[in-house]
């Protein structure tokens, strides 16, 4: 029996999606947990897998279709073989980041008496005959996860051939048998199957006539340009700048990066020191931690300091929470592991969504100055840029220091040029005497 392959939900405030790839052509075998499609969305890459082995019968949503939430998207069907059983069993799930809970709100749900639970823990215990309704869920709004299915399965509640955990053996045994008979006499008098009619081409994805190449603009990066035309139109953007003299940050780090690397297991870098100077600037500047609602500003009390990082498909900003609570390799840990994960493209909408304040490093990449775009709805972003060694006059003497410019991009509507400009000083000052961060928290 064919299994419809739909759209799951795709997260809080997400309606829609792009298709990205199908990973399998109509007619091909499809293993359990093999992804079968992959979803572009605003944000991240939502993977749809096969919960159990069948053939991809067929594709209904070609690559660049933009699908909505629960929109039909192919069909599975059994593979040659398959009992009943495996075809009730059969169909298709999420994964996030190969995380069945990546995201808050975005896995498929669906009601089983007072809890929520996903397909895939429904295929669990389906596989392992265990009623849903025997289990108290541990997870959020006692919803039923995974860990719950396999503590009731190590607890006797369920068995691995799916048969219900109060039957007897000798019902058991009847009921195995008389499957298998339906199974042989279904599949001895099934007619031979039609001959499969080719698979569509899919949709291309560039061309190219010698002198120019086309290629479609993936949702993400339609999103970045949506996203930083409204920050330029519906802000009133002004960039300050001002120069850092990194020496003491850059002595320290020689001086005690052993054994920061020995005790902490994680290099000592620039960012956790830009990040601390930027919440110690915060805490004394509070306008640039906080956003236009309607005719209000929301002065946060927290920081939640979104790091940009330069991904595959364009720049995303994944969020340090409660960056003031972090120790400096707390801090250097949670920026390495954002950064990698974004990399990856594993990142998740909830590492992404409430950054309070922005930090963008175009020195990386050698930039030497620019002027960063705010990050909406917040009213402040800190561009960093490359460390130069360079002339400058202290007490009278010229001396080689190492320099980097910077850029504090604010919203001008609630941010005065004057706070703007002192908020900077503060920074600068932090950064060239390192120790009055420890008096700023």
């Amino acid at each position: 029996m064919p299994v419809e392959i739909r759209v799951p939900p795709l997260g809080e405030s997400v309606v829609e999606a792009t298709v990205g790839r199908w990973t399998k052509k109509e007619g091909e075998a499809v293993s359990r947990d093999e992804v079968l499609v992959e979803l572009e969305t605003d944000k991240i890459t939502v993977e749809v897998a096969a919960q159990k082995d069948g053939v991809l019968g067929r594709i209904e949503k070609q690559e660049g279709d933009t699908v909505g939430v629960d929109e039909l998207l192919g069909m599975l069907e059994a593979a040659d073989g398959a009992t009943p059983e495996d075809e009730a069993g059969q169909t298709a799930s999420v994964r996030y980041e190969e995380k069945e809970e990546a995201a808050a709100g975005a896995t498929a749900d669906t009601q089983t008496g007072d809890a929520q639970t996903s397909p895939a823990v429904r295929a669990l215990a389906a596989e392992h005959g265990i009623d849903l309704g025997d289990i108290r869920g541990s997870g959020p709004n006692g919803r039923i996860i995974k860990e719950d299915v396999l503590r009731a399965r190590e607890d006797g509640r369920g068995n691995r051939s799916g048969v219900a955990a109060d039957a007897t053996e000798p019902q058991a045994k009847k009921r195995e048998e008389g499957t298998a008979r339906t199974a042989s006499a279904s599949k001895a008098a099934a007619p031979p199957p039609a001959p499969r009619s080719a698979p569509p081409a899919p949709a291309p994805t560039a061309s190219s006539n010698g002198r120019q190449t086309r290629e479609r603009m993936s949702r993400r990066r339609k999103t970045i340009a949506r996203r930083l035309v409204e920050a330029q139109q519906t802000t009133a953007s002004l960039t300050t700048f001002n120069e850092v003299d990194l020496s003491r940050v850059m002595e320290i780090r020689k001086r005690r990066q052993d054994a920061f690397v020995k005790k902490h297991g994680i290099k000592l870098g620039f960012m956790s020191f830009f990040a601390k100077a930027v919440i110690g600037a915060l805490r004394q500047f509070p306008r640039l931690n906080a956003e236009i609602q309607g005719d209000e500003i929301v002065l946060k009390q927290h920081y939640d300091i979104g790091i940009a990082v330069g991904a595959e498909e364009g720049l995303v900003v994944p969020v340090v929470r409660d960056a003031d609570r972090l120790s400096f390799a707390e801090m250097e840990r949670s920026i390495s592991e954002l950064g990698t994960r974004a990399r990856d493209g594993k990142l998740t909408l909830q590492d992404l969504q409430g950054g309070t304040f922005t930090i963008t490093n175009g020195g990386i990449f050698g930039s030497m100055l620019s002027t960063p775009i705010l990050n909406p709805p917040q009213v402040g972003i800190l561009g960093m840029h490359n460390i130069v060694e360079r002339a400058v006059v202290i007490d009278g003497e010229i001396a080689i220091r190492p320099i980097m410019y910077v850029a504090l991009t604010y919203d001008h509507r609630i941010v005065d040029g004057s706070e703007a400009v002192r908020f900077l000083v503060a920074i600068k000052g932090m950064l060239e005497d390192p120790e009055t961060m420890l008096l700023e928290g």
